[in-house]
């Protein structure tokens, strides 16, 4: 396997700063749109970043599940290795990556748990059997087997029988509330283009960041 070998041109028209927007969460719903009718694979995918309290950083995928002023919004276990790490650190990153655009958004900020008003209405929304899943799984813990888990969705399946599914105190949603967002576009000859936003108190400002 000769990775060094391996090369992707990346051949992307460039972008141009002056007509990126003044907010950067306008910008983010221009690019995700422009993911969407480009087809992209769950284009609402983005790698969340988190250190624990001993300093290791670790990386894995969450969906978004909502966006606005206030930041960007994913749901898990309060107990997961994530949330824990969130809790301790108080910190988060996000990295979108929509490959056939060759283009990434990065975003970095705190992070809080959502009001449980707001995660229990997307709680509500979700089908019957991901509502059943959140209460069968004790997400991040060691179990013998896989038929442990099925055992687990088997009760809480008989125990809701018939009844609306209430979301489990020990899940909801996270919101990341970002001081930074960066946007990448892939260029010919690795000269990519990087337009980063930092926030000071409420205002965003601007930048290009050499590749």
């Amino acid at each position: 396997m000769d990775l060094q070998a391996r090369r992707t041109e990346y051949e992307a028209e460039g972008i141009d700063p002056d007509t990126f927007a003044v907010d950067p969460f306008d910008q983010f719903g221009n690019w995700f749109d422009a993911a969407v009718s480009a087809d992209v694979d769950e284009p609402s995918a983005m790698v969340l970043s988190t250190v624990d309290g001993r300093g290791r950083p670790r990386g894995r995928n969450v969906l978004l599940r909502g966006v606005d002023s206030r930041g960007f919004v994913f749901y898990t276990n309060h107990t997961s290795d994530k949330a824990r790490a969130l809790e301790a650190s108080g910190f988060g990153a996000l990295t979108f990556h929509w490959y056939p655009l060759h283009r990434q958004v990065h975003v970095e900020g705190a992070a809080a748990r959502v009001s449980d008003d707001e995660s229990d209405a997307y709680f509500a929304s979700r089908p019957r059997e991901s509502q059943l899943g959140a209460w069968a799984s004790d997400q991040s813990s060691t179990i013998e087997s896989r038929s442990v888990l099925l055992d687990r969705l088997d009760e809480v399946t008989a125990r809701f029988d018939g009844v609306d599914v209430p979301r489990p105190e020990f899940w909801g949603g996270w919101r990341i509330d970002p001081v930074r967002i960066e946007f990448w576009q892939g260029q010919p000859s690795r000269l990519h283009d990087r337009v980063r936003y930092d926030r000071d108190d409420a205002l965003w400002h601007r930048s290009i960041v050499s590749p």
